[in-house]
């Protein structure tokens, strides 16, 4: 292959997160084919450039040889249970060109306990805290502490593991289900005791390629269930971009204080970051402060994100995974993205699957990226997980945006399905 030979693209995942880059990757002259393993029913309705491929992501081995097979030129890591499995390195070992951090980098998210001493020893900005496997000694932490607590289980827990008790009776239950009847397995082994931060929440994402970093669009997430933030933490109902809650000055300030130093400290330790550092950020009166890292394009912030993105981003991708990211211009459109998720009856908790879902080509002022989405042998597209759709909106201004994510979602339709009705109110 020669530098002006089309690039087949393999995308690793199944959600809306996925689907997003496809159909930006799909926008690149450079891009021959792109396939997605396993993909879901936006992918595989998408044609041209894009099919799925019959590959469960945990498929290292059989990952390994399509790419090798299908002569593949970047392997693009989409979720964090397979980075955090060492996909990335399995990938390089295999002398395959990959966009996503080693094992060893991902533990920045997949290690809570991890992460929160990294930030300590780097003295980046974040909440106190204390870790636990022991129930008794967790408890007696929770009755010396003089702070509200927010309680999260160490391990990967689908975003799903971090409990906001309101009195010592919610936080005393929810610290006997993570260690006693651990409700999320083996991702509760070690559990976090941090202090309740005050103030808006942020998602600052960075490109990195172990060394140099390219700041994106600031996105807000809305991680409750219902509107007004209530209800269960899910994995994202909603998101905008750009949110300018956080002004020119407190971005960089938080690449400052945060990101850059966070590059440097994983770095330092041999274990250098190369793919999206995405950090969750508590916008407090003393500054901005994390909340937590994860180790990739967050969902549904990428479905706003890269909407926005004016570079061509394989060239930022295999800058990424070449270390050259110091030689690229990442550059940016105006005008704004709002993503609204379309769940399932019954999500955050259990939810039918196997609804048929209406109006997706009747939704056309909006792009509705899939995540728990298949195609049934008739054509039709079909529930298939908790989040199904992400219904995104594109404008030249924030209320624009945000007016037609709504409109589309009016032309969508499937029983059981709901949605907060308040993504990017807090912007308007």
């Amino acid at each position: 292959m020669t530098s002006s030979d089309p690039v087949t693209v393999l995308i690793v995942g199944r959600g809306g997160r996925e689907h997003a880059l496809a159909w930006k990757l799909a926008q690149s002259a450079r891009v021959g084919r792109i396939l997605v393993a396993p993909g879901n029913g936006g992918t595989g309705a998408m044609g041209g450039k894009v099919a799925n491929l019959a590959v469960d992501e945990f498929d290292f081995p059989g990952l390994i040889a399509s790419a090798r097979g299908e002569d593949v030129g970047l392997v693009v890591v989409g979720p964090e249970a397979p980075l955090a499995a060492g996909l990335a390195d399995a990938c390089r070992a295999a002398g395959l060109a990959c966009f996503g951090p080693s094992q060893a980098a991902a533990r920045i998210e997949s290690s809570k306990a991890f992460a929160k001493d990294f930030l300590q020893r780097h003295g980046i900005p974040t909440a106190r805290h204390a870790v636990f496997r022991d129930l008794t000694l967790a408890l007696d932490h929770l009755h010396d502490v003089d702070h509200p607590v927010v309680i999260k289980a160490s391990g990967l827990a689908a975003g799903k593991g971090v409990m906001l008790p309101e009195t010592m009776a919610e936080a005393e239950t929810a610290l006997r289900q993570m260690l006693s009847e651990r409700i999320f397995g083996a991702a509760g082994d070690d559990v976090v005791i941090e202090e309740r931060m005050d103030g808006p929440e942020a998602s600052v994402l960075a490109f990195c390629d172990g060394k140099t970093i390219a700041v994106m669009p600031v996105a807000q997430d809305h991680k409750r269930a219902y509107d007004f933030d209530r209800g269960p933490n899910t994995g994202g109902m909603g998101a905008y971009a750009p949110a300018a809650i956080v002004t020119p000055a407190m971005l960089a300030e938080i690449r400052d204080t945060i990101l850059e130093p966070t590059v440097r400290g994983l770095s330092a330790m041999g274990t250098p970051f190369a793919g999206v550092l995405y950090a969750g950020v508590m916008l407090t009166s003393s500054g901005p402060r994390v909340i937590e890292f994860n180790c990739r394009f967050g969902d549904p912030e990428t479905q706003v994100i890269l909407p926005l993105l004016q570079s061509d981003l394989l060239d930022v991708l295999e800058a990424c995974a070449r270390g050259t990211l110091d030689q690229l211009n990442v550059t940016w459109k105006g005008g704004s993205a709002v993503a609204v998720v379309v769940a399932s009856g019954g999500y955050p908790g259990d939810y039918r699957r196997g609804d048929a879902i209406s109006g997706l080509a009747e939704a056309t002022d909006t792009t509705a990226f899939h995540a728990g989405t298949r195609l049934a042998a008739d054509g039709r597209t079909l529930t298939d997980g908790g989040r199904v759709l992400a219904v995104t909106g594109i404008g030249d201004t924030f209320t624009q945006a945000r007016a037609r994510a709504y409109a589309g979602i009016e032309k969508i339709h499937f029983d059981g399905m709901h949605y907060r009705r308040d993504i990017g109110a807090k912007a308007t």
